[in-house]
């Protein structure tokens, strides 16, 4: 019973496909109600024929993140987040992961 409820909180939801054009920006939302107040959300991103690579954790407000000109952010209720490419480029094709944890 505890692994269920476990795996039932750490649900998240994520936009199946998004598309731009290199160097337009684009925002990579996540939805998390299950959220509680001691959990990061923390983004990934897979490359193809990569491992998941480890981009950014936060609890709650935004982060700036230098090394993929972008910003993680997580709204004032904690049910959602997002993960802002500002000029992404055609090595930021990928497959972007949300999750929640410690």
């Amino acid at each position: 019973l505890s692994l269920a409820v476990a795996a039932v909180r750490a649900q998240v939801q994520q936009e199946p496909l998004l598309e731009t054009t290199e160097g337009t920006g684009i925002n990579i939302s996540c939805s998390h109600a299950s959220k509680v107040s001691g959990d990061y959300v923390h983004f990934y991103r897979q490359l193809p024929g990569r491992g998941p690579e480890f981009l950014a954790l936060t609890a709650r407000g935004s982060k700036k993140l230098l090394d993929i000109a972008g910003e993680l952010s997580v709204s004032e209720d904690g049910r959602s987040s997002a993960l802002w490419l500002g000029r992404p480029r055609r090595g930021d094709a990928a497959v972007y992961y949300c999750a929640l944890g410690d």
